[in-house]
């Protein structure tokens, strides 16, 4: 199951709206074949294994990180190819977190008289197809932060400045963090502060990222990066009718989609309905790498699921920006996340938590 988790994560960020699927087809205790969901309209993983297997797969053991599917969508079930390749068993890690599908396959399968077992790795399953689950159940994006701050949670210097913070390293694990992720967010206040490209500049990910800049009152200009790099196909301006039509004008010209959306009690865009326009593009996962205000709103409206924390070893002193920016909570309403994994790279610290409500819920 770890092998086909391992073939799972090859395409962790390309395969929307689907979920990322590795599976891997064993006989005893010889591997026979591998398999993973490359992108929406393309094989399922449990048919690219059985399409790459080299032996009559009879009697065989399949071993799959998700609920195999169960209906047609724009490839059949893969439900039907597992009863017409006539393995043994079926050991399925996690169920379908889709209520309207979860344990259809488990009962197919069973009444078919296939040995069918669940729940092998589920918690490492789950935490791969949280973006997935949380998509699919509530319809808007899982919603990863991804703050760097000093030890005494400064993000920026006196004079405003914060590249860099952390150290190449940590730089690095980030680029990891955007391929596996539908778009990256940010505020405007961060456009303007370090005009970021705020694209996966890995050379082995293909081009499918997108970029989110939101702009309440319309103040990036045409020259900002993330519209003139040539690549402004790929850039999402989120404001509300408090900008200028003449500047949403120059941004369609630029290339950029445009959105609308409602404002806040505050003048700011409505995150909710933000993160519902994401939703509806397909969208699973959000990498949101913007600055305290942004990041203390997300966090303040419920809507952070996950925090990658890098913390470098060094003081700034004068609090020009902390980390969530001013949105204190009282002790006992305080958000609490569970960490998951924390790590050395290089100088650097990296925390990884999680919003205990963020994984899916287990259907049944």
């Amino acid at each position: 199951m770890r092998l086909a988790l391992a073939e799972a994560r090859r395409a962790e960020g390309r395969t929307r709206p689907n979920p990322p699927v590795g599976a891997v087809l064993v006989r005893g205790s010889r591997l026979l074949s591998c398999g993973y969901h490359r992108a929406a309209g393309q094989p399922h993983a449990e048919i690219e294994a059985f399409r790459t297997c080299p032996e009559d797969p009879s009697g065989a053991t399949l071993y799959v990180t998700l609920e195999p599917c169960s209906t047609h969508g724009r490839t059949p079930p893969c439900t039907d190819r597992i009863l017409a390749g006539n393995v043994a068993r079926v050991v399925i890690a996690t169920v379908d977190p889709n209520p309207r599908h979860a344990g259809r396959a488990i009962d197919i399968l069973r009444g078919a008289g296939v040995d069918v077992t669940v729940d092998v790795l589920s918690r490492d399953a789950d935490e791969l197809l949280a973006p997935f689950g949380t998509w699919v159940t509530t319809g808007r994006p899982y919603v990863t932060l991804k703050m760097a701050q000093s030890l005494d949670g400064a993000i920026t210097d006196a004079a405003g400045h914060s590249q860099w913070i952390t150290g190449p390293r940590a730089r690095a694990q980030v680029q990891q963090f955007r391929s596996r992720a539908d778009a990256v967010l940010v505020g405007v206040g961060t456009v303007l502060a370090d005009n970021p490209s705020l694209l996966c500049h890995l050379p082995e990910v293909p081009p499918t990222l997108f970029r989110i800049i939101a702009d309440s009152r319309g103040r990036t200009p045409p020259s900002a990066q993330v519209l003139a790099d040539g690549q402004a196909h790929r850039t999402v301006m989120a404001t509300t009718t408090l900008c200028p039509q003449a500047t949403r004008n120059a941004w369609r010209s630029a290339g950029a989609r445009v959105w609308v959306l409602p404002q806040a009690d505050d003048d700011r865009i409505d995150l909710v309905a933000l993160l519902a326009h994401a939703g509806a593009e397909g969208w699973m996962h959000l990498l949101c790498e913007g600055g305290a205000t942004l990041a203390g709103a997300l966090v303040e409206a419920h809507l952070a699921d996950a925090l990658q924390l890098f913390v470098a070893p060094l003081i700034l002193g004068a609090r020009r920006a902390s980390t969530f920016g001013s949105h204190p909570f009282l002790l006992a309403a305080a958000p609490r996340l569970q960490i998951t994994a924390q790590r050395r790279l290089g100088p650097d610290l990296w925390i990884s938590a999680i919003r205990p409500a963020a994984l899916p819920a287990r259907p049944g």
